[in-house]
C-alpha cells in the first residue's frame, strides 16, 4: 500500500518539494501527486520581463517530471479538509469537482497580489504577481503611445525590477516610481548609490516618502493630497497569502500563513507540511523568513527531506535556512547584488553593473534548472525505503 503524498502548488517551492521527494523515496513506496492549474512552470522572478514585452522559454511540467513518478494533476484547489485529510479540486478543463485523499500533504499554494485595501487598486491597477497579471500589463503597455505616464507603486524588489525593466524596454514612456521611504533605504551605501545612478540613467522619476492612498483610471493620489498622472499604474506593495489555509483547522498567523516548526511541519497537524509564502518559519536570530524564492526553495528542501526521513524511520535532518544576498535586476544590462547577513541585513559589500546582471541571470537560470531537473545527480543508494510496517499502516499516519 503506497503512502499518498499530495503537493499543492507547482511554483518554485511546490515543484522543488515534489521533485526532491521523488529523489528521496522509492517509487514503489509512495504515490506523489502535484496539483497545479497550469501545465507550465512559471518563473515568477521573471514576470516583470513578460510585462515589459519579452518572451520566455516555455517549461512544461510534463517534460520536467517525466520518469520521476510524480503525477501532475491539472486542477485548482478549492478547499482542504485537514481532519478528513482530503483536498477538493476543480479540474482545469471543466467545472467538475473531485476529492484527493492524502496521507501527507505539502501545502505550497504561495501568495498572490495584494491591493492593501487601497481604494481603486483592484479596479484600475495592474500587477506582476502572477502570469495572467503580467500578460495583461504587457498588452496595456504595448497599447500606450509615446510619452504616456506609467507609475509603479512600491519600492521593494518587485517594484524596482518592474520600473527599470519597463523604462529600459520603453524609453519613450514617462515612468515614475512611488516609494514610502527613501529609495533603496534597506541597501548599503554602495547599493543605494548605484540604484540612484540607474534610475537617473533610465529617466525614471522617483517620488520618495510618498504613500499612495487611492488609484484612479488616470493617476494616483498621495497622502499629502497630490495627484500623480498615470495612464497605467503598476501596484507592487506586497503579497497576500492564498486564503485557503485560513479556512482550515490549521494553525495560522493573522495574515493567513501556516505556522510550522523547523522541519516545515504544521505545529497543529503533523500530516501537513507548508513551504514558501504559505508558511511562517523562523530564520536566523529569531526573525521570520521573508516571502521570497530565496526562502521558499530551502524550505521545500527541508520539508521534503523531513517527510522522507520520517516515513523511513530515519533521523530528520535540520539545516538552518539563512540568506546570502538579495539579487535585483535593473533592466537586462544592469543589476545589483546586495550581500547580506544570515538574517537578511545589508552588508557594506555589493556587486553592481553588468557583472551583477550576469550574476542575477545565473541565479534565475539555476533556480529554474533545479526545478526542471528534480532527479538529476541523485544516486539510487540515497533513496530511502519506507518500512513495511509504515506502508501497511491505516492511511494517514507517517512515522513520528
Amino acid at each position: 500500500m503506497q503512502h499518498r503524498i499530495v503537493v499543492l502548488g507547482a511554483g518554485y517551492t511546490g515543484a522543488s518539494a515534489a521533485g526532491r521527494l521523488a529523489r528521496r523515496l522509492h517509487r514503489a513506496d509512495v504515490a506523489i501527486t502535484l496539483v497545479n492549474p497550469e501545465p507550465d512552470f512559471v518563473e515568477r522572478v521573471r514576470l516583470h520581463q513578460i510585462a515589459a514585452g519579452q518572451d520566455l522559454t516555455p517549461r512544461p511540467f510534463g517534460g520536467m517530471f517525466a520518469g520521476t513518478g510524480v503525477e501532475l494533476k491539472l486542477a485548482k484547489v478549492t478547499a482542504v479538509d485537514v481532519d478528513r485529510k482530503t483536498v477538493t479540486v476543480t479540474a482545469a478543463n471543466d467545472s467538475r469537482q473531485g476529492e484527493l485523499p492524502y496521507d501527507t500533504l505539502v501545502y505550497a499554494l504561495g501568495s498572490g497580489w495584494s491591493d492593501g485595501g487601497v481604494p481603486g487598486v483592484a479596479e484600475h491597477a495592474h500587477d506582476v504577481a502572477g502570469r495572467p497579471g503580467a500578460l495583461r500589463l504587457r498588452d496595456r503597455l504595448a497599447a500606450l503611445d509615446a510619452g504616456r505616464p506609467v507609475v509603479v507603486v512600491g519600492g521593494g524588489l518587485t517594484g524596482l525590477e518592474a520600473a527599470t525593466e519597463i523604462a529600459e524596454a520603453r524609453p519613450d514612456l514617462d515612468v515614475a516610481l512611488a516609494v514610502r521611504g527613501a529609495l533603496g533605504d534597506w541597501l548599503s551605501e554602495k547599493g543605494r548609490g548605484h540604484l540612484r545612478k540607474v534610475v537617473h540613467r533610465l529617466g525614471i522619476t522617483v517620488h520618495e516618502h510618498t504613500a499612495v492612498t487611492a488609484v484612479e483610471a488616470d493617476g494616483v493620489t498621495t497622502a499629502d493630497g497630490r495627484t500623480v498622472p498615470a495612464e497605467v499604474t503598476v501596484w507592487t506593495t506586497g503579497f497576500a497569502v492564498h486564503p485557503i489555509a485560513r479556512a482550515t483547522a490549521l494553525e495560522t498567523t493573522d495574515r493567513g500563513q501556516i505556522v510550522v516548526d523547523g522541519t516545515m511541519r504544521s505545529v497543529s497537524h503533523p500530516d501537513v507540511y507548508a513551504v514558501g509564502d504559505a508558511a511562517t518559519a523562523i530564520g536566523p536570530n529569531g526573525k521570520p523568513l521573508r516571502m521570497s524564492c530565496a526562502s521558499g526553495v530551502p524550505m521545500a528542501w527541508q520539508a521534503a527531506d523531513a517527510v522522507a526521513a520520517r516515513l523511513a524511520g530515519a533521523k530528520v535532518p535540520r539545516v538552518p535556512i539563512r540568506y546570502f544576498q538579495q539579487c535585483v535586476s535593473l533592466g537586462r544590462k544592469d543589476g545589483l547584488i546586495q550581500f547580506v547577513t544570515a538574517d537578511d541585513r545589508a552588508k557594506d559589500s555589493a556587486l553592481t553593473g553588468r557583472a551583477a546582471a550576469v550574476y542575477k541571470e545565473l541565479i534565475c537560470k539555476g533556480a529554474a534548472w533545479g526545478v526542471a531537473n528534480p532527479t538529476m545527480g541523485m544516486p539510487s543508494r540515497r533513496r530511502r525505503a519506507v518500512p513495511q510496517e509504515t506502508r501497511s499502516r491505516v492511511r494517514g499516519k507517517a512515522a513520528a
